[in-house]
């Protein structure tokens, strides 16, 4: 007959829960981290080389050359020489809004003109950031070992920010 213990409506219950083993359960979760990873490092064609590079010849002119610049890999320092509040931060924004690798924006010394370094590699890049941000391309220099601000050595493009870089 039936056991007295259990009703007889739970013996063929339909439409009971199903419980996946704790195996499956772990694929499924590395299946969706690994999916998410790959949706997050990946780069569409589109703005992954944003951008030209140019060299200058001996007669000043200008002429493209085969490598493009990947703006999402040029870490980007930008500081305030000016007594302008919020000078780096507007123009750090600009060039964020552009791709590049921005970081904090911060203060640096004084100066009397805009002046962008480039650490060795990035002088294409710092032309770019110069035209981005409206400033001659005579402001481009080497970083050589110089450190214009502190802790920014290490960085690919530092910008320092002139009274000529006012906020339009």
């Amino acid at each position: 007959m039936s056991d007295p213990t259990s009703p007889s409506h739970e013996a063929h219950t339909s439409g009971s829960h199903f419980q996946p083993s704790l195996g499956v359960v772990l694929v499924i979760v590395v299946l969706f981290v690994a999916a998410t990873f790959l949706m997050v490092r990946a780069v569409s064609p589109s703005t992954a080389a944003t951008g030209t590079a140019t060299t200058t010849t001996t007669s000043g002119s200008t002429t493209p050359t085969s490598g493009a610049i990947v703006k999402s890999k040029v870490r980007v320092q930008v500081a305030n020489g000016t007594e302008i509040t919020g000078l780096a931060e507007h123009f750090t924004q600009i060039l964020m809004t552009q791709d590049w690798d921005t970081l904090p924006p911060g203060n640096g010394p004084h100066v009397t003109a805009t002046t962008i370094y480039f650490n060795t590699g990035f002088q294409a890049a710092a032309i770019e950031v110069a035209s981005a941000i409206h400033v001659l391309r005579s402001a481009v220099r080497p970083l050589y070992k110089s450190t214009p601000v502190a802790g920014a050595a290490g960085d690919d493009v530092i910008v320092i920010l002139g009274p000529n870089s006012g906020i339009k």
